[in-house]
């Protein structure tokens, strides 16, 4: 391998932490043959059931696709989805070990009806209400823990706005990360979307940080120098990446920026991609790779799964022989 590839092997000596909002993402497929004569809706069906994991759980399978080690660390309910997220863990290679089973909260669980390949509905059974305060220390405890037994190379914050990530915890994770000298990364949702003081990477996309500033933000490149001054103002961080859906990724970090287009895709499903994306970053962040190189590589996973169907990890293999093509296209 080239001294230019040689981290796809270093990530294998990776340890992240992830702290987020899991949940179950539950696909159940079949046939539409007629409409309901109760109602105009289609009847599907039922051929197929099947969960996997999602939100914060689904950045720990990317962490863990790309060779790193993940310490996925969260809060569900204490019931059957929480049990079934639990039992789908071990396979993937994922610790159960820290996550906080509370009986006040309802496992997130997303369900899609998908019938001749389309998506006809969507139904989701979810708390949003932050983490109770016994919950938040006994979290917090947790996540100590785990950085105090194991050499943690950077911190993940996937935020869904289902509670796990308050602005104490928020506050809390990220004193321990700059007291122990480790990088983080975040993917931040609307709620709490300013809370992130002073961590390293910074990843909202376009229509995100639209909703969070007064001025328009446009996929320009003198448009978002604005919104990254802006942010830097905000929250003190020394990186933003914002991605752009098809128009690639914008990084800046201290002042200096690009804009680094997508490469043409035959787009399946963008679910997932987001997750792809931070997954890829932080694992740079965590190397010490350039921004640039961190822009790239994480545009071109996102790329990847966004040309399958449904929620699903990112390809090493596929991703490194994309990128090592891009260096030597010949």
């Amino acid at each position: 391998m080239s001294q230019s590839t040689g981290f796809f092997e270093d990530f294998n000596r990776l340890n992240v932490l992830i702290a987020g909002d899991v949940m179950i993402d539950r696909y159940i497929s079949g046939k539409v043959n007629r409409i309901s004569p109760e109602a105009p809706v289609p009847v599907v069906q039922m051929e197929e059931a099947e969960d996997r994991l999602g939100g914060a759980a689904n950045v720990a399978l990317n962490i863990k696709a790309m060779g790193a080690t993940p310490f996925l660390c969260s809060v569900t309910g204490d019931d059957e989805n929480g049990n079934t997220l639990q039992q789908l863990l071990p396979p993937n290679g994922i610790s159960p070990d820290f996550i906080l089973r509370s009986p006040e909260r309802v496992t997130t669980t997303k369900t899609r009806i998908i019938a001749q390949n389309q998506h006809l509905l969507r139904v989701d059974k979810e708390d949003k209400h932050d983490l109770t305060e016994q919950e938040a220390d006994t979290f917090l405890a947790k996540v100590r823990g785990v950085l105090d037994d194991n050499q943690i190379h950077v911190i993940l914050f996937q935020d869904y706005n289902k509670g796990v990530l308050s602005a104490t915890v928020i506050d809390a994770v990220i004193r321990e990360a700059l007291d122990r000298g480790i990088p983080t990364a975040v993917d931040p949702k609307f709620h709490n979307f300013w809370a992130y003081r002073q961590v390293s990477l910074f990843k909202p996309n376009l229509r995100e940080i639209q909703n969070q500033l007064q001025d328009p933000v446009r996929p320009t490149l003198a448009s978002l120098n604005a919104a990254a001054a802006q942010i830097r103002m905000k929250l003190g961080n020394r990186a933003s990446m914002i991605t752009l859906s098809e128009k690639g990724i914008f990084v800046d970090e201290d002042g200096k920026s690009e804009v680094f287009g997508a490469r043409p895709r035959q787009i399946a499903d963008v679910c997932g991609a987001g997750d792809t994306v931070i997954s890829v970053a932080a694992l740079g962040l965590g190397l010490g790779m350039r921004m640039s190189e961190i822009a790239v590589l994480a545009n071109m996973a996102g790329g990847q799964v966004c040309e399958k169907v449904g929620v699903v990890p990112v390809d090493k293999a596929a991703l490194e022989q994309e990128y090592m093509g891009l260096l030597d296209p010949e």
